[in-house]
């Protein structure tokens, strides 16, 4: 009895798993949003610190010390991303070895059903044949 309930228990640690693997996602979404407006604002501060206006020029060391900053943030950005992606592969790798898991259990199950419908289909079969026997 044990058995049949694996599958089901399984099911569950595959939903769990697909649920970490969204929450992954999306964290991941995020990081690419905030990349691309940390790229979107090096640029911007790139584009005035290379203008020729004089308000500019006197807040340089101000735009420097930004662009480093933003500069820094990227590359933390980026090693967040590929963390982040390579415990999504670890994540889908384990959600699908428990799938596969639970493919195999629920066949297991399926197969002890089965045969235990054949054990009582001969079981009757049998005590058909002794009861004919004892009346005849």
């Amino acid at each position: 009895m044990a058995d049949m309930d694996r599958s089901k228990k399984l099911k569950r640690l595959v939903s769990v798993q697909r649920h970490m693997e969204k929450i992954i996602e999306n964290d991941l979404a995020i990081i690419v949003r905030q990349r691309d407006e940390v790229a979107a604002a090096m640029d911007l501060t790139a584009s005035v610190m290379t203008s020729l206006d004089p308000i500019h020029r006197g807040l340089s060391r101000h735009y420097l010390g930004r662009f480093s900053r933003l500069s820094a943030e990227e590359r933390q950005l980026a090693a967040s991303r590929k963390a982040q992606e390579t415990r999504l592969a670890r994540e889908r790798s384990k959600g699908d070895r428990l799938e596969e898991r639970r493919k195999e259990a629920a066949e297991q199950e399926q197969r002890a059903r089965e045969d235990e419908a054949v054990y009582n289909l001969l079981e009757m079969t049998i005590t058909l044949k002794d009861a004919s026997f004892q009346q005849g």
